[in-house]
């Protein structure tokens, strides 16, 4: 019999390579130098290591490359308690991470992963994370919280795909928000977008996030911190989100528990690094007022808080 995961991540996986301490962003025919260069996994894999380390059970469902760059992700992931897909494709996702002046430029070699429904149903999963394109591989019966990268906002923006009705959650930036909503405010795109999906979560940088539930509206304050890199931030805030919803914190709890994980985790170079364990993220709320989340409980899952 399948042994159930709490949380599969079903989007690409990449490795990250962060050129630190730049000297300045390089124009045109420019060439700039780092202090140092650091490797580490990035996108689904982010989201992946920041929930296992906050104690959830997770598998990422996405197929890695048999290629030097899939075996560095599996082993890193492995290393978090991460289970990986069995299956396997040809090329991994790669992206430079250039930090700088608290925001980051990047390139990226994205391979689209063949993503199938079987990937992600394989787990058993309790609660599943899946961007736009691949809202048709979740499996029924788990909850869906679905994000959104700023291509895939631009090329939905005013034609929502089929699926999200269905999701628990959708969970995107301002600009993201806006983009999807056509609406130049994000409260007011929030609000739009709840027309469609059941919750909605907007990420607002160093000014914190809002939702918009049941045609509520609960916004709470960011958390200042001395930003180095901002590289996955929002993949942390979304596993803390999860987190904290299945381990049964009210609306408010949420938002304030995944403000600060990811606020936590742009003090340092690459978005791994910045990830916190449960007992770190504990010991930081505590500092502010926060009351760890209750247990999870089946009823949770199923709707009721």
């Amino acid at each position: 019999m399948t042994e159930r995961v709490e949380l599969v991540c079903g989007d690409p996986a990449f490795v990250d390579l962060t050129f630190a301490g730049l000297d300045g962003l390089p124009g045109p025919g420019e060439e700039r130098h780092a202090r140092d260069l650091l490797r580490s996994p990035g996108g689904a894999a982010t989201v992946a290591i920041g929930a296992a380390r906050l104690g959830l059970s997770v598998a990422l469902a996405t197929p890695l490359g048999a290629d030097p760059e899939g075996d560095f992700l599996r082993a890193a992931l492995a290393a978090e308690g991460v289970r990986c897909a069995d299956r396997t494709v040809s090329r991994t996702p790669v992206t430079a991470v250039l930090p700088w002046d608290g925001e980051r430029a990047m390139a990226t070699f994205l391979p689209q992963p063949p993503l199938q429904p079987a990937d992600v149903a394989a787990f058993a999963p309790r609660a599943v994370v899946l961007s736009l394109p691949w809202l048709h591989c979740a499996p029924a019966g788990a909850a869906l919280y679905v994000t959104v990268g700023d291509a895939e906002a631009r090329a939905a923006a005013g034609a929502l795909p089929d699926g999200l009705a269905a999701a628990r959650a959708l969970i995107v930036n301002a600009r993201e928000a806006t983009l999807l909503a056509g609406e130049d405010d994000p409260v007011a795109a929030a609000r739009k977008l709840a027309e469609t999906v059941p919750r909605v979560v907007v990420t607002l940088g160093p000014d914190g996030a809002l939702a918009v539930e049941r045609g509520e509206l609960v916004r709470v304050p960011g958390v200042a911190v001395a930003a180095v890199d901002t590289t996955g931030a929002g993949d942390l805030f979304t596993a803390t989100y999860i987190w904290s919803e299945l381990r049964g914190a009210g609306p408010g709890l949420r938002l304030h528990w995944a403000c600060l994980a990811a606020a936590l985790s742009v003090r340092v170079p690459t978005a791994v690094a910045g990830a916190q364990s449960i007992d770190g993220l504990a010991a930081a709320g505590k500092e502010r007022g926060l009351a760890l989340p209750a247990s999870m409980t089946t009823e949770i899952l199923g709707g009721s808080e």
